[in-house]
């Protein structure tokens, strides 16, 4: 149940958007010092980052070919650390037309990479028009996701879709920048596109900041999760006394590393290695009072191992 080829345990690892700063070569010897099982490399287009933690490039798909994937495979091989999936986070329903199409074409380069490298996964958000209701949004989701979809099916590669809703933001706001957030959207992406190259790259901190149980979904979507984000958030509720759930989310909560915030690591490992979750748990770095320097953001990731690996056990 969601499985990664070739994989007998989970793996942790760790999501590179977090140094920025360093190579290719630099973050997977880092990873394999530190003892990480494995690392989501990010994929978005060479220039300027449109908000925190997109715009990095540890794999250029632009122009990749088999003798860039050659090369790739072989720095794995030399290091000894797994890359767990490809992730780029755009907004492929833009209501800017072609502002979307750059999007998407720029995700099925991601897949044809990943392709390329033997990697399963390709990680990403659906996207949605923020200014219009989730309903409204369905005739753009079927038209763009059902093609994309068969294309990562083609060459078999699947999608994990991360749940977060994207409306941090005033520019996010009101609806968000991602339609899939909750579990009775997934339900319905799921039955509109039955693909079983389709499913999740599932954060549970997005749940927990939304109020709801982040751990009852893994039951049902346990064949849907191809891809797991170890983050923690922290609720403040006498902030959210004071502002409300219209607010926007920051302003009652907080990005944490593992274990600082209100999601239950052991409630949520106990389901998944009941549903026999066998691929990668890779830690997401979004609190900022650890960002201020590449040493505080290396030790947020040692830090973060050392208390997941009591629920994933050593490499």
């Amino acid at each position: 149940m969601g499985q990664t080829a070739g994989s007998r345990k989970m793996k942790l690892g760790f999501v590179s958007a977090i140094l920025p700063d360093l190579s290719l070569a630099e973050v997977l010897t880092f990873a394999g010092e530190a003892g990480f099982d494995c690392v989501e490399l990010m994929c978005w287009p060479e220039g300027k980052a449109e908000r925190r933690y997109a715009g990095v490039t540890h794999i250029d798909v632009q122009g990749f070919d088999a003798d860039a994937a050659a090369a790739v495979r072989d720095l794995k091989a030399q290091i000894g650390v797994d890359i767990s999936g490809l992730g780029y986070y755009p907004n492929p329903l833009s209501p800017d037309l072609q502002e979307a199409d750059v999007y998407i074409k720029h995700i099925q380069r991601v897949i044809e990479a990943a392709a390329l490298l033997e990697i399963e996964v390709v990680n990403t958000f659906i996207g949605r028009d923020w200014t219009k209701s989730i309903e409204d949004n369905w005739p753009r989701f079927s038209e763009v996701w059902t093609p994309l979809i068969a294309f990562a099916e083609a060459r078999q590669v699947r999608i994990g879709i991360e749940n977060c809703p994207m409306l941090f933001s005033a520019d996010e706001w009101p609806g968000g920048k991602n339609l899939a957030y909750a579990p009775a959207i997934w339900r319905r992406m799921f039955q509109e596109i039955p693909s079983a190259s389709f499913g999740l790259n599932y954060d549970p901190s997005h749940l927990i900041w939304q109020q709801m149980d982040a751990v009852k979904p893994l039951w049902e979507f346990a064949e849907r999760i191809f891809h797991v984000h170890a983050k923690d958030a922290r609720l403040d509720q006498g902030r959210l006394d004071e502002v409300g759930i219209l607010a926007t989310p920051l302003e009652f909560h907080t990005p944490k590393l593992p274990g600082l915030g209100d999601v239950d690591w052991g409630r949520f490992f106990s389901v998944l290695s009941d549903i026999a979750y066998q691929g990668a748990v890779c830690i997401e770095i979004e609190d900022r009072a650890y960002e201020g320097s590449l040493a505080s953001r290396k030790a947020a990731l040692r830090q973060s191992a050392r208390y997941l690996r009591q629920f994933i056990g050593p490499a």
